[in-house]
């Protein structure tokens, strides 16, 4: 992997300096993402801090650069939240922000999901594509009468331990810390067929109202009914679900209401996750998070 260009703490320009990402820095951060209209609360910027680590660019004291990174274990991560001021572009920020990411990292294996204006800074440090993810987001028009799989229920506090395992299996990822984080905050349903846990969806407070995700399941139709049941429970609120181009969930999803808005290609440095199913990820916790 590269190696960080600028040490941390090291000043390039006049008051431009590379810091550890701390809680000091979420305020400036919030006021970044508002100026990209990316629609992340000062929550999720917490949230995302307090289970990763990352790098701010400032200048003059304020905020213009940010990249977060979160650790899946020894050998694997997701890379996010990388954001350069639209006044500052174009100076080579962006690359000092993924650098030093880079070089925090280590030699894990790094997958992030990029916007188009991001491919070549990505490509650059060896990234390569292996998919497409489509944002649907909406108000759902399903009624609180349609029928949903009675192989659905709220999870209970005692099946932690399995969803994890199934977790790992489905993405071949080490997400228990991120996993527990969610649950905490959020609410967790589960899919059972024989008594065996076989799939499990979260939906939780962020941005513009609920994401539904992680959703791991067996297939399609199972997916669907995860799906169905988080948002019978929601209600008529505002819902954003991102998801694997191959989910096949996608024109699904806008006949009920939550419309394709944007895509953004996952990209990976190093070997990607092996999976071993048969249960795999039909929807991302969030496009930073995976």
């Amino acid at each position: 992997m590269t190696a960080a260009a600028y040490p941390v703490g090291h000043r390039n320009d006049e008051d431009v300096v590379l810091l550890p990402f701390d809680r000091s820095h979420l305020e400036g951060a919030l006021k970044l993402s508002q100026e990209m209209s990316w629609p992340y609360r000062i929550e999720d910027w917490d949230v995302a801090l307090q289970l990763g680590k990352g790098f701010v660019i400032e200048r003059a004291g304020t905020v213009i650069g940010t990249a977060a990174w979160w650790p899946y274990g020894e050998t694997h991560a997701s890379a996010g939240m990388i954001i350069v001021a639209k006044a500052a572009q174009g100076r080579g920020y962006g690359a000092r922000l993924m650098d030093a990411l880079l070089a925090s990292a280590r030699f894990r294996t790094i997958a992030l999901n990029s916007t188009a204006e991001g491919i070549t800074l990505y490509r650059r440090r060896g990234f390569v594509p292996i998919g497409t993810i489509h944002q649907h987001q909406g108000i759902p028009n399903l009624t609180r009468g349609t029928p949903r799989s009675d192989l659905v229920r709220p999870m209970a506090a005692s099946e932690f331990e399995a969803i994890a395992r199934l977790d790992h299996a489905a993405t071949g990822l080490e997400r228990r810390q991120m996993l527990n984080r969610l649950f905490d905050s959020g609410d967790g349903y589960v899919l059972l067929r024989d008594g065996e846990l076989r799939g499990y969806a979260i939906s939780r407070l962020f941005g513009r109202g609920h994401v539904i995700g992680p959703v791991v399941a067996e297939s399609p139709t199972d997916a669907r009914a995860l799906i169905e049941f988080t948002i019978a429970r929601l209600g008529p609120v505002f819902v954003r679900i991102d998801i694997p181009a191959s989910s096949q969930l996608g024109e699904w999803l806008e006949s009920i209401g939550l419309q394709r808005v944007s895509d953004a290609t996952t990209m990976v440095l190093g070997t990607p996750a092996p999976w071993t199913g048969p249960a795999r990820l039909f929807g991302l916790a969030n496009q930073s998070f995976g």
